[in-house]
């Protein structure tokens, strides 16, 4: 409790206050990833992956199910917020899409991508290296409209954020009995560990400069996964797959500082999202939630995108009770914790 407090005194006396000039702290958002930051990107896609239906977004703006895997805004709309923009990054495949909107950002991200193409393949998701295509005509795009020159500041001083690599475990690595089988957690973290530098270099090569990168979540906590790899009745954290994440998330940090001493100019920031999602899940209580096992959607134990619909039986009434929205994404109660923890990790990235 002591360190949200010391957040929102961040939040507000430091960003609001000592910062409130009208104008946002950085020239532009650039979002890329999977599921945990798509505000849209799947609806212009043929895929079961998606959430433009309820009750998905029944507690955003005008209860409005824009393609968010949440009931309400994700961490990223929060960031935005705390940033100083007045509006989110457009999805890239939307109509809004065109013109000034895409002046202060856009968001590439496709719900089951991840760091691997074939992940995204198997869901006809979005695949990283399409989202950094697009990302190449966007720059094309603002280039067009305002210069250069003035283009390139845009870019260098975006704040560009990736957020990805849930899905090449959950939804690939796990459960493919050949994959996991011969190729080992360890192994297959340092191919995504070599995707992940190839990517970063070749963000930077586009002239990006300020990078941030989220770790994976505790994925043995997710209630689609205590579902999937437990016994029935067991509403434990998979270990295992806690263990996996971690292993990970410390291949991520030393290569993020290897690219950082690599590359001249890199503001590379790894954001942890894995302590503070535990903490609301191992506390629920202290962090002001009423359940951390179950989601609120349907039974809490498996539904996500399809399968969490207008029909579902059993969905809460009150999500801001709850750590998780659906199996897999967490509630806009606890997106906004995550951002909030997100935005002081994230200062380097803005001083």
């Amino acid at each position: 409790m002591k360190m949200l407090m010391l957040i929102n005194c961040l939040v507000i006396a430091g960003f609001y206050a000592g910062f409130g000039t009208g104008q946002p702290l950085v020239p532009a958002l650039i979002i890329m990833g999977d599921s945990v930051v798509d505000t849209g990107n799947n609806n212009r896609r043929t895929t079961l992956v998606k959430a433009n239906f309820p009750p998905y977004g029944r507690d955003f703006f005008a209860h409005n199910a824009t393609g968010r895997f949440s009931n309400g805004k994700l961490a990223i709309d929060f960031t935005a917020e705390y940033l100083g923009f007045t509006s989110y990054p457009v999805p890239y495949l939307s109509q809004q899409a065109n013109g000034t909107h895409l002046l202060t950002g856009a968001n590439f991200a496709s719900a089951a991508s991840g760091f691997d193409d074939a992940t995204a393949l198997l869901y006809n998701a979005i695949t990283l290296n399409q989202q950094l295509k697009n990302y190449k005509e966007y720059q094309s795009k603002v280039t067009n409209m305002v210069g250069r020159d003035r283009a390139n500041e845009i870019f260098a001083g975006a704040i560009h954020l990736l957020s990805t690599g849930s899905s090449d475990f959950l939804q690939s690595y796990y459960i493919n009995p050949i994959l996991n089988r011969i190729v080992t957690p360890d192994r297959y973290s340092d191919r995504l560990m070599n995707i992940y530098s190839k990517f970063i270099q070749n963000l930077y090569g586009l002239g990006a400069r300020k990078i941030g990168v989220t770790t994976l979540p505790p994925l043995g906590c997710l209630p689609a996964a205590i579902t999937m790899f437990t016994e029935a009745g067991n509403n434990t954290c998979v270990e295992r797959l806690n263990r996996d994440a971690v292993s990970f998330n410390t291949k991520l940090n030393n290569t993020s500082i290897y690219l950082t001493n690599k590359l001249p100019g890199l503001k590379l920031v790894v954001f942890d999202i894995y302590t503070p999602l535990l903490n609301m899940v191992m506390n629920p209580v202290e962090n002001g939630f009423f359940e951390a096992r179950r989601a609120c959607c349907g039974t809490g134990t498996m539904e996500t995108s399809f399968l969490c619909n207008a029909r579902s039986v059993g969905t809460c009434s009150n999500a801001t009770n709850y750590v998780f929205w659906d199996g897999f994404h967490p509630s806009e109660a606890a997106n906004r914790v995550l951002a909030r923890n997100l935005l002081v990790q994230g200062i380097p990235l803005i001083s």
